[in-house]
């Protein structure tokens, strides 16, 4: 799930993005990789919550198209199920989730 929060005083948008226990395997583990983070080179580990779900909220800036996938313990990368949409990536020929701010 995705929530956007558009903040009236500058170019921003508070992104949060959530993974339900049941998408993310029972993981210990989920990291949020995208174009915001460089993809591998940066990853952003997401908060675990008490009921499994993963949590992590973003400053994105407006006006531009972000793709992303979450990285669950460390080796299987899955997609936002609540994307704004999906675009085939250029190196494994899989699709990225994509958000739009």
């Amino acid at each position: 799930m995705i929530k956007k929060q558009f903040l009236k005083s500058k170019p921003v948008c508070k992104v949060t993005f959530t993974i339900a226990s049941e998408a993310a395997d029972n993981a210990e583990q989920v990291e949020l990789v995208g174009d915001f983070s460089n993809w591998t080179e940066a990853p952003i580990s997401m908060k675990k919550l008490k009921n499994g779900t993963f949590k992590a909220t973003l400053d994105l800036e407006t006006g531009k198209d972000y793709q992303f996938r979450y990285v669950i313990d460390g080796q299987k990368w899955e997609n936002d199920w609540e994307a704004d949409g999906y675009v085939p990536n250029n190196v494994t020929f899989e699709e990225n989730s994509v958000v739009s701010i």
